[in-house]
């Protein structure tokens, strides 16, 4: 926790909660009163034991880089500390002056510029001291360069020095004061860290079984609590992150859906349908409005500054100046280098062990996946948190990131299988150097982590059955059925990260232009997010009741509810009720009857109000299918092709986590759904500092607008 000094008495908002309603807002106003808060930051220093260390790298590095290549030649050990020493330097001096240049297309051309700059330098300590160190060519030096920087790595992992937290603060803390947008200020901002796809059952199994230590840490000194807050359906990113970050998550079914006006798909990975869906849903106060950051998220949630922020990609014209600031440390350059590599090597050694040892379920993990993964784990990752450190340094009021690596890994490889972990334990590794990166911003920080979902683990849906969900309702419907895109939610997250830092964001069309059309008239269309499927019939506005389905096609619902891989069905019954069907019986969600066995046993009572809201949506399919799940076994199964899947109800998919500091305030009542979820989070933020928080938007107030 960030260290306070005490002085003259001011109020604060409070925390008092009032009613009944199982999620109030904090009140804005209280008369409860604080002692005065004089923020002190810390003067960043690079401490003397890691100068050593990486000057002995640097030497290291050289050293070896000359056994390997015939082209580089060291003459001596002080040769090499020399030539370490010089990189250090210019690469503590480079990055404000490259971040202050206007330059097109600034990740290529900065990308390589600092690496020519790496290796015009050994180049030139060559030509000063040929006696010292030789280098027979430009790529020769490129070579040494990055041979480096692996040692280097090897030897921080080593030494406990890999967050090279010192170093990269004073690069940070350059660049932030070169800007000119540094505030200074004893209102304590608030940093949320979303572990995207994680839930509270497994973060408690690896804080037992030390995967996340510095997790445990935070915990074990009392400064931070876990609560489990309860998902919508869908349980998916889209929805969770709407709710968080916009306040409402109305009218998103699923992670894509189809849509009855225009006869198109609506996928959350959009940039187009992001962007649409923020404009449809601004209503009330983003979490990040009066001057916060946006990291890796998918809407912006009102924030004025954003990096890889889906909804706001076909908005900006030119490269994100966030990514130059990023690449121009010649330290993130050949580090990222080299860990992609390392990412992909360990992508495919632990694919090739899965299936020599038959682990099941198992994933698809081949074509282009491995680099997808070390793209999301490596460069995405640590751009989002080299952004977050700049955020703090900057003194920003309220940051909002999104890590994805566990969720990517998690979907291809399980749940908790050893690779998913070691992606969670990095993830962890980042979140304490943010932690103690707190101590050198100028305002107080409090620190939130939390999950917009949790996920459940079992083979797909065609793995256990040869066939798709598409193909059982084939069968079973006269009209010709067509199937929208499944897949990896996060299949286009590092394709956007390159064109946003190159700035080739066009608009041709508009944002909606691309935006695939799905269904005509009298087709059957059938799509996928997780363990939910989605069914509908094409051609008109209205959706069908469950007496028209079972007229136009008499075979469809029972067929589907007898189905031993699927959980429940919904349909609107003539009444408009929403009615769950199931192999045992039948519940009818506004009026409670039915007869039989409760299908939504299973995935436990308190689900039966996601259902009823997800039902009431405009753009809900005329059928919605959940898979099963079995309790026992903890078992389920995607209608993708994910063996780690999120999406609908059942098992630890709808068991995300908030860890917030002890001394925030949290409600009497359990936490349902992500809208109440962002009433918390904005109440902390009035709490911490009510004067830089709007007390409504443009389109309407704060207050929860009923579904």
């Amino acid at each position: 926790m960030p260290e306070w000094s005490k002085g003259a008495v001011c109020k604060t908002a409070g925390s008092a909660y009032e009613g009944s309603n199982p999620s109030p807002p904090i009140r804005a106003v209280s008369d409860r009163a604080h002692p005065l808060r004089t923020w002190r930051p810390a003067p960043i220093r690079m401490r003397p034991f890691a100068v050593v260390v990486a000057l002995v790298n640097g030497a290291l590095g050289l050293l070896l880089a000359a056994l390997i290549l015939p082209g580089i030649g060291i003459g001596s050990v002080h040769g090499a500390v020399i030539a370490a020493a010089l990189l250090g330097l210019l690469n503590l001096l480079l990055p404000p002056v490259i971040v202050a240049l206007r330059i097109p297309f600034t990740v290529g051309l900065t990308f390589l510029l600092v690496l020519a700059v790496n290796v015009a330098l050994l180049m030139l300590v060559a030509d000063v001291s040929p006696a010292t160190l030789r280098v027979d060519g430009v790529g020769w030096a490129l070579g040494a360069a990055l041979i480096t920087a692996a040692i280097g790595l090897v030897v921080e992992v080593i030494t406990g020095l890999n967050d090279d937290t010192g170093y990269a603060l004073q690069v940070v803390g350059r660049v932030a004061r070169r800007s000119g947008e540094r505030v200074r200020s004893d209102d304590p901002g608030i940093v949320f860290l979303e572990i995207d796809g994680l839930a509270l059952p497994v973060l408690r199994r690896a804080l037992r079984d030390g995967h996340a230590p510095q997790l445990g840490r935070m915990l074990a000194r009392d400064s931070h609590r876990l609560v489990e807050w309860e998902t919508d359906l869908s349980s998916q990113t889209g929805a969770s992150q709407a709710g968080i970050l916009l306040g409402s998550n109305r009218d998103l079914p699923a992670f894509r859906w189809f849509e009855r006006s225009s006869g198109a798909t609506v996928t959350c990975s959009s940039p187009g349908d992001c962007a649409a869906i923020e404009r449809r849903l601004a209503g009330k106060v983003g979490l990040l409005s009066g001057g916060g950051a946006s990291r890796g998220n998918l809407f912006s949630g009102g924030a004025e500054e954003m990096i890889l922020t889906i909804s706001r990609l076909d908005v900006e014209r030119r490269a994100n100046r966030g990514y130059q600031a990023f690449f121009a440390n010649s330290f993130n350059v050949t580090r990222t280098v080299v860990l992609f590599a390392w990412e992909v090597a360990l992508e495919v050694s632990a694919a090739v062990r899965a299936v020599r040892r038959d682990v099941q379920p198992r994933g698809a993990r081949g074509g282009v996946y491995p680099l997808l993964r070390a793209g999301m784990c490596v460069v995405v990752r640590d751009l989002v948190v080299f952004a977050v450190l700049t955020d703090m340094l900057r003194g920003r009021p309220a940051v909002y990131a999104t890590f994805a690596s566990y969720d990517e890994v998690a979907h291809h490889s399980g749940l908790e299988r050893a690779d998913t972990l070691e992606a969670l334990r990095k993830l962890d590794q980042q979140i304490g150097r943010l932690d103690r990166a707190r101590r050198y911003a100028p305002r107080p920080y409090e620190l939130v982590i939390l999950s917009d979902h949790g996920q459940t683990q079992g083979a797909t849906f065609r793995q256990r059955n040869g066939y798709g969900l598409e193909d059982l309702v084939r069968g079973a419907v006269d009209d010709p059925v067509v199937s929208g895109a499944g897949g990896d939610e996060h299949d286009s997250a590092v394709g956007h990260a390159l064109r946003e830092a190159a700035g080739a964001n066009p608009r041709a069309g508009g944002p909606r232009a691309a935006r695939a059309q799905l269904g005509r008239a009298g087709e059957v269309a059938v799509l996928a997010s997780g363990n939910l499927g989605l069914i509908y019939f094409t051609g008109g506005e209205d959706r069908l009741t469950r007496g028209e389905i079972e007229r136009r096609h008499p075979r469809l619902l029972s067929a589907l509810r007898s189905h031993p891989h699927i959980g429940f069905v919904m349909v609107r019954d003539d009444d408009d009720h929403p009615v769950v069907l199931g192999a045992a019986g039948e519940r009818d969600l506004v009026s409670g009857g039915g007869g039989g066995g409760d299908p939504l046993a299973p995935v436990s009572p308190p689900a039966a109000p996601h259902p009823l809201g997800a039902a009431r949506f405009t753009n809900a399919p005329d059928v919605i299918v959940n898979s099963f799940y079995d309790p026992e076994l903890d078992d389920a199964c995607a209608f993708e092709e994910l063996i780690s899947f999120h999406g609908g109800l059942g098992g630890a998919q709808t068991r995300p986590f908030i860890m917030c500091p002890i001394d925030l305030p949290l409600p009497a009542q359990p936490l349902v759904g992500a809208e109440a979820v962002h009433r918390l989070l904005l109440g902390w933020r009035r709490l911490l500092h009510p004067d830089e928080v709007p007390a409504e938007s443009a389109h309407g107030s704060t207050s929860e607008t009923p579904r």
